[in-house]
């Protein structure tokens, strides 16, 4: 994040779309306006997690989280004598996962009215130009898509510290707590299937998530350091993309370049924790994002 958007009022929000072009609005009674499902986030809450966290809270609706917008940024309105202050807010696009159904929603103080709206009368619906904006611009990736994340492992004992077999060395505690910090983040994006390399570090990273949703574990030799090649990451990276279900990949830094290579996408040189998600329409890569869990 630029320093100038430091100390801004943060918040996150989801532009979700449903079959037949229509888009969630949500209206406030203290500003009497219509806008997307937002809100701000929780002390050491990731935006993403976030996002999802107030479309359930102002909606009622589950959703999975699409390609990533662009950031709004504008001034709140102050107090005379009070410095102006920044609100940053992130969006994603999204689907609904499970029934779309609103009706049933029980509006409160906050929010007072939830709907599906077709997408030309939301754009006369919505309140603020700078939605409109970031309406328009969801429309161009409003597509589904499904998320291929690839997962560097959270901190581990260090080779020169471990005594036993390197495939057996375990988290940090800091580690453990990153992979703790993962489960709502690869929530977000609906995360069905797990693989990992076999070797203790990455397992202990995926496991809090497994454990936690009820997915099967699937370890896999191949993507450990020990033994991996191009060829054979390339044939399990090929498998990931064929796949209908959003999936996370967690592996170690020798090996990632080869699966970059494999999706047609830079290294991003992922730190420990880090991942990019990797948003796939058809095969093709649409868009990228990367988070860091510390």
């Amino acid at each position: 994040m630029p320093a100038s958007e430091s100390t801004d009022v943060r918040s996150a929000g989801v532009v979700v779309f449903a079959p037949g072009k229509r888009v969630l609005l949500v209206h406030r009674p203290k500003y009497d306006d219509w806008s997307f499902p937002k809100g701000k986030l929780d002390r050491g809450e990731h935006p993403a997690v976030a996002a999802v966290r107030e479309v359930v809270e102002e909606t009622g609706l589950h959703v999975r989280l699409g390609p990533p917008l662009r950031r709004q940024r504008y001034e709140l309105s102050s107090c005379a004598g009070t410095a102006p202050r920044m609100k940053t807010v992130s969006y994603w696009t999204g689907r609904v996962l499970g029934d779309d159904d609103v009706s049933g929603y029980l509006v409160n103080a906050e929010i007072d009215d939830v709907a599906w709206v077709d997408v030309a009368e939301a754009f006369d619906r919505l309140t603020y130009p700078y939605d409109a904006e970031t309406l328009r611009e969801a429309l161009e990736v409003r597509r589904t898509t499904r998320p291929v994340i690839v997962l560097r492992h959270a901190a581990s004992r260090s080779r020169k510290a471990w005594r036993g077999k390197d495939t057996e060395r375990p988290l940090l505690a800091a580690g453990r707590a990153q992979a703790e910090r993962l489960v709502p983040l690869l929530a977000a994006y609906g995360v069905t299937r797990v693989v990992t390399s076999s070797s203790t570090r990455c397992v202990e990273t995926v496991a809090p998530y497994a454990g936690t949703t009820g997915w099967a574990l699937e370890p896999e030799a191949q993507l450990s350091e020990e033994g991996a090649s191009a060829k054979r990451v390339g044939r399990i990276v090929e498998d990931l993309v064929d796949d209908a279900r959003p999936t996370v990949l967690c592996t170690h830094r020798p090996v990632l370049p080869a699966v970059f290579d494999a999706l047609g996408v830079e290294d991003p040189q992922l730190a420990f924790g880090e991942m990019l998600v990797v948003h796939l329409r058809k095969g093709v890569v649409v868009a990228s994002e990367c988070h860091h869990v510390r």
